[in-house]
């Protein structure tokens, strides 16, 4: 009978007859051959190397009525497992009546995170009781799936089940932890583990928690007191704190992590070098990076979108998109992060029409659906300045998520449209998706642009209700929002609030001091942050720089900027060469900007010479001013604002066929000037007013005002300066001109609509005239008033006849 069940009969094709030739006493020898028949199946089925195969002895089974032996169901579904046939596997476990624990284990291991957690509860349900397998099983899930409230539970069965002493479900505990983000909990659960069941598993699944986070410097602590425990790291260990070396940006420790990888011959590892090539284009070293990349032998489809992130993140674009088209012609075929990496890149560089030839291939490999990379062609195209494609497939996108709202808002502020970033982030609302920490910086961000204070408040209120302001950059953007909304002091307080300051809060900080012209301030803060050990970076003396030029620090400023080089190894870029010629051309001392500009190692750019042009305009040099307009109108001679401010500078002098004929270049190159143009927050509503402007509701009342406070102020001294008037018109008519000034009418619609007990806040998008200045000051002390105007360059606090700037600006 064996025999022919291995020849391919079912077992109803096989005659037999009974021992005695009584038909009636058969049973015994059925049964006998049931038990040969088992036996000769699973021969069978060991030798079974496809799915197909398994399926034919599945169906003889059936046919045989043997399905109900436990030992051949649960062979069965070992052998499904194996070949991927999870759909039987699970069906025929779901017709066991108790399959034993180590299945369950095997389908809680092989099934999605989601399967596996049901399929846990199911067995609780069942009275199973879970075993130091299948908690870190679970546990896996959980992570996988960022399920805290599940993690939770299982780690409270782990404990009333005694296992949570053993090693593997400790592991897994610390894991689960680490990847839903608690690392507190996950240190917790560490700290309890004795010294001798903590192997390196578990030293590198919490250094691993840890480098994934904005704690990564705990784990490099952690990894130094792992090696005084003479616990050997693996290659994952190493991985592990090269990348927290890379997400801290700290390139010194991370050369010495290298040195130790070459020691240990470790080297060759393909995820360690991938890991190395990620740090060091992290730290900004993308040479480094490039020839670790180009020594391996071997590289895979990670090790290609490390090299590829790294151009990108260092502005490194053209070689960013000559890499992409190496990988295609490799073995590496580019996957979703290639494409968003190289989309990344052309961001970085600006280049729409590379970015259109990416989104071309995206819509041919069918990637367009996805989210990950929807998101980065609305940030590639908003960088792009094609704000309106980017918005249309925002539109186009089906099941927007957190991050694709948040790069179309961030889109918006950086494209200078803060007022439809703060619209769409209502609507967002409205369509009740709940935003994170990123879509709070970007609202902030345009909150501080628009200087919108109390929407800036609303929006705090909102943080804090919602738990967002734990997070150290959503901290960081308030700083700054309330610094530039002009509310120093509130920022102050919340900076010296913060339990935990990066270097961007220090920053924010001295970059908001020296907007408010507090110099000193700003410089006592820079050496606050030294003795708190905080490494300044190159920002950092953008801010400094800046503070000494908007207090008129000359000594300190020329003393700090020797210093970046000689003492922090920070080479000057062209921001700090701008802040140079800046700082000496608002004092006077044109000829050292001069100076600073022909020993630069670097090509001014238009921030150099526009500094140098704005200076001129400040002491009236039309010589010096000629020959800076000159090198801007090559640079970039689109922008109207340099023909202006050339024009004004011969304007102040009373040059006025100079000025003519700059207005005739201007007419015949279609460049329109920019208007002056001042806007004030009032009753959760941004009002704009341009120079001249009538169109304002209000404006019957807010010209009478003008009218009662000009009549005021020249009682009080107050004379107006016809200068600032850059029109050949009779004096009359300049006077006129002047008393309709944008910003004026902000103030006076302020004085209408804002409670007395509360400072009149304005921001102007050009630098404020000397008229509007010194009538800002008569009116703040005749109406008792402090009156607080943005302009392009800084903050004027005016009160009591008085402003911060000490009439310097």
């Amino acid at each position: 009978m064996i025999k022919a069940f291995r020849r391919g009969f079912l077992p109803s094709q096989v005659p037999y007859r009974n021992l005695n030739g009584n038909d009636n006493s058969g049973v015994i020898v059925y049964f006998k051959f049931r038990s040969f028949i088992s036996i000769g199946v699973e021969e069978r089925m060991e030798s079974c190397i496809e799915l197909k195969s398994v399926k034919q002895f599945h169906a003889h089974i059936l046919v045989s009525g043997l399905h109900k032996n436990t030992q051949l169901a649960t062979k069965l579904v070992i052998m499904y497992t194996k070949l991927r046939g999870l759909a039987d596997a699970r069906l025929i476990f779901d017709q066991m009546y108790d399959p034993p624990l180590f299945l369950w284990n095997i389908l809680i291991k092989e099934n999605s995170s989601k399967e596996a957690l049901a399929l846990y509860n199911r067995m609780r349900q069942a009275g199973v009781q879970p075993d130091h397998f299948t908690f870190p099983l679970v546990l896996k899930a959980c992570g996988k799936l960022s399920d805290l409230q599940t993690g939770k539970a299982i780690h409270y069965h782990i404990v009333r089940s005694g296992l949570e002493s053993h090693v593997f479900v400790g592991n897994a505990l610390i894991d689960m932890y680490a990847k839903c983000g608690c690392v507190d909990d996950a240190r917790q659960v560490f700290d309890k583990m004795s010294d001798r069941y903590r192997d390196v598993v578990s030293w590198t699944a919490m250094i691993s928690g840890y480098a994934r986070t904005e704690h990564a410097e705990e784990a490099l602590i952690l990894f130094h007191q792992m090696q005084l425990q003479n616990v050997m790291p693996d290659s994952v260990t190493m991985a592990c704190v090269i990348s927290a070396c890379g997400n801290l940006g700290d390139l010194e420790q991370g050369k010495l992590i290298h040195s130790q990888i070459n020691m240990n011959q470790l080297d060759s590892d393909i995820v360690i070098t991938t890991a190395l090539v990620d740090m060091y284009a992290k730290c900004g070293d993308v040479d480094i990076a490039n020839q670790l990349f180009e020594k391996m032998s071997r590289k895979d489809v990670v090790t290609w979108n490390a090299m590829l992130a790294g151009y990108a993140k260092n502005g490194q674009a053209n070689e960013a998109i000559m890499l992409f088209n190496r990988m295609q012609l490799s073995n590496a075929m580019p996957n979703l992060i290639s494409t968003v990496n190289l989309l990344s890149a052309c961001a970085h560089l600006g280049a729409v029409e590379q970015g259109m030839g990416v989104h071309t291939c995206i819509i041919k490999r069918g990637f367009e659906s996805s989210l990950v990379v929807g998101t980065a062609l609305i940030d590639m195209y908003a960088k792009c300045r094609s704000i309106d494609i980017a918005r249309l497939l925002f539109e186009k996108m089906s099941g927007r998520n957190v991050v694709s709202w948040s790069a179309m808002i961030a889109g918006y502020v950086q494209n200078g449209l803060a007022s439809d970033a703060l619209v769409l982030f209502e609507q967002m609302q409205l369509e009740h998706m709940k935003p994170n920490s990123v879509t709070m910086v970007s609202v902030l961000s345009a909150c501080a642009h628009l200087a919108a204070l109390e929407e800036g408040k609303r929006i705090h209120h909102y943080i804090v209700r919602n738990g967002l302001e734990l997070d150290t950059s959503v901290k960081n953007c308030l700083v700054d929002m309330y610094a530039k909304c002009g509310s120093i002091d509130i920022a102050r307080n919340l900076f010296d609030k913060m339990s935990k300051r990066d270097v961007i809060s220090w920053n924010a900080m001295i970059a908001g001091y020296g907007m408010h012209g507090h110099g000193e301030d700003a410089l006592a803060l820079f050496n606050q942050m030294l003795e708190a050990r905080i490494k300044p970076n190159h920002i950092t003396f953008v801010s400094v720089l800046s503070a000494c030029s908007h207090a008129g620090l000359v000594d300190l400023g020329r003393k700090y900027f020797s210093s970046m080089s000689r003492e922090y190894h920070i080479s000057p870029s062209m921001k700090h060469y701008v802040c140079m010629v800046d700082l000496f051309g608002r004092a006077g001392n044109l000829e050292e900007a001069g100076n600073v500009i022909k020993s630069m190692p670097l090509e001014p750019d238009i921030g150099v010479w526009g500094a140098m042009l704005g200076a001129c305009r400040i002491h009236s040099n039309i010589q010096l001013g000629e020959y800076a307009a000159k090198k801007l109108f090559n640079l970039e001679p689109e922008d109207a604002g340099y023909y202006v401010l050339i024009s004004n500078i011969y304007a102040a002098a009373g040059k006025w066929d100079d000025v003519a004929k700059v207005r005739e270049l201007m007419k015949f190159k279609m460049l329109k000037k920019t208007p002056g143009c001042s806007w004030i927050e009032a009753n959760n509503k941004i009002h704009t007013f341009l120079s001249g402007d009538k169109s304002h509701p209000q404006s019957e009342k807010i010209y009478a005002m003008l009218v009662t406070l000009i009549e005021k102020i020249e009682k009080a001294g107050y004379v107006p300066d016809t200068n600032f008037v850059l029109h050949d018109v009779e004096e009359k008519v300049k006077k006129r001109m002047l008393y309709s000034h944008s910003e004026k009418l902000a103030i006076a619609f302020g004085l209408i609509n804002i409670n007395s007990v509360m400072p009149i806040r304005i921001t102007k998008n050009l630098r404020v005239c000397g008229d509007c200045h010194n009538a800002s000051k008569f009116i703040s002390k005749i109406v008792q008033r402090e009156i607080i105007v943005r302009d392009a360059n800084r903050f004027h606090h005016f009160k009591n006849g008085f402003c911060s700037c000490g009439d310097f600006w």
